[in-house]
C-alpha cells in the first residue's frame, strides 16, 4: 500500500468517526499524544485525546440526525518519509471546519498527530 493510500484511509476513518461521534474510531487515528486546537474560541481551545474523547463521546452524532455528509480531502503533502500534512474539512450541526492534520508515521502506522481547525457558521 502507498503511504498516500494509506494517509487517505486515516482520514476516511477520521471522518466517520466524526460523522458516528465514534471515539474508537478516532482513537484509531489519532496518536494518543496528538493534540486538538483551535483559536476560534477565547481562551485558545487546546486538549490531549483524553480530554477530547469525553466530549465527542457526549455529541449527538451527525449521524443520528440523518446529516448530509460534507467531508472533504484538499490536500495531502509528505515532508518525508514519516512526516504528512493534510487539509480537510468537514462539517457537524451548522458549524463547518477546515482542519489541518499533522501525521506522523511511527512503528508503520500513519497517525494524526496535531488537528489544528477553523470553525465558520454555514450560511445556508
Amino acid at each position: 500500500m502507498s503511504d498516500f493510500t494509506a494517509v487517505t484511509g486515516v482520514l476516511e476513518t477520521y471522518f466517520d468517526g466524526l460523522y458516528h461521534a465514534d471515539i474508537e474510531m478516532l482513537g484509531i487515528t489519532f496518536h494518543p499524544k496528538a493534540i486538538y486546537a483551535t483559536a476560534d474560541e477565547t481562551p485558545l481551545l487546546y486538549r490531549t485525546m483524553d480530554e477530547y474523547f469525553p466530549v465527542v463521546a457526549k455529541r449527538v452524532s451527525p449521524a443520528s440526525r440523518d446529516e448530509p455528509r460534507r467531508d472533504s480531502i484538499d490536500a495531502i503533502e509528505f515532508a518525508g518519509e514519516n512526516t504528512a500534512f493534510a487539509r480537510v474539512r468537514c462539517s457537524i450541526g451548522t458549524n463547518d471546519f477546515v482542519d489541518f492534520l499533522t501525521l506522523v508515521r511511527t512503528d508503520g502506522t500513519w497517525r494524526i498527530m496535531a488537528k489544528v481547525f477553523q470553525i465558520s457558521e454555514r450560511k445556508t
